[in-house]
């Protein structure tokens, strides 16, 4: 019986962060795990990151899903409103 790989895609832009994060990934990445790193700066990848709603990296995919790390996060407009950007 095969086994099924388990799909980590991991969306970077190349920073120190990124490489943390990727260096984590690859730490405890099992047997069962294929990780591909994704570069931010192309733009099919960037459109990509976009659909499974990606707003900022690192951020980690599992099997087609943002893992819950890297979800709600990046910047929003009421919470840069509320900080106080557009006020005088």
């Amino acid at each position: 019986m095969a086994k099924t790989k388990r799909k980590i895609e991991i969306f970077s832009a190349g920073c120190a962060a990124c490489e943390d994060a990727i260096e984590l990934v690859n730490k405890i990445a099992c047997p069962s795990c294929e990780v591909t790193v994704l570069n931010m700066s192309e733009k099919s990848v960037a459109a990509r990151a976009k659909k499974l709603g990606i707003r900022s990296v690192p951020a980690v995919v599992v099997n087609g899903k943002l893992a819950d790390c890297c979800s709600g996060r990046g910047p929003n407009e009421k919470t840069l409103r509320a900080a106080g950007i557009g006020s005088p």
